[in-house]
């Protein structure tokens, strides 16, 4: 018989999404946050700016694409939120300094 998992949670920490703050946990992505706030209105594509969401949340796909603390262009899947960051769904084409 398996026993249940008895791991503490993780972490509460506090992100900021789009100038709103949102609740998450230490062990949490970015991704994982944008999908929880907004669905599967994710973001939108550099090409035609058609809607786009993760797909494989392992860093191969590029779907998830995210600006991170201003940064444009950061696989969401791969970083790790921490408190305080600041996140935005990144919205078709970005606009590189």
């Amino acid at each position: 018989m398996l026993k249940p998992c008895t791991e503490p949670e993780a972490e509460a920490i506090t992100v900021v999404v789009e100038n709103q703050s949102v609740a998450a946990q230490a062990d949490e992505t970015v991704a994982g946050v944008l999908l929880r706030v907004f669905g599967t209105d994710y973001r939108t594509h550099t090409v035609g700016e058609q809607a786009r969401a993760p797909y494989c949340l392992m860093g191969v796909c590029f779907e998830c694409l995210a600006e991170v603390d201003g940064i444009p262009n950061r696989q969401a899947c791969l970083v790790p939120v921490r408190d305080g960051m600041r996140i935005a769904r990144q919205r078709g084409p970005a606009k590189l300094a």
